[in-house]
């Protein structure tokens, strides 16, 4: 597994000519720069979070003691 994350296009024209672009003066900090041969903007990854896959095993199906009653407004006389 590569430590890069890398994009499949570029955020800003759409185009896939993309590049790893280190900065000048980068010491270590060049990691997830890139930059686009189309239109000449870099853009940088960052990692914001890790997602976690989740999944819902409940097969129950509502019966007729757990399903919400139905309101009913009283009748007026008169």
């Amino acid at each position: 597994m590569s430590g890069r994350a890398v994009p499949f296009f570029c955020p800003y024209c759409g185009e896939e000519s993309l590049v790893p672009d280190i900065p000048e003066g980068a010491t270590g900090e060049g990691h997830g720069h890139w930059a686009c041969r189309s239109c000449q903007r870099s853009f940088r990854l960052n990692l914001t979070a890790l997602a976690s896959a989740t999944t819902v095993t409940s097969t129950s199906r509502p019966t007729s003691t757990n399903r919400p009653q139905a309101i009913t407004a009283p009748e007026e006389n008169g």
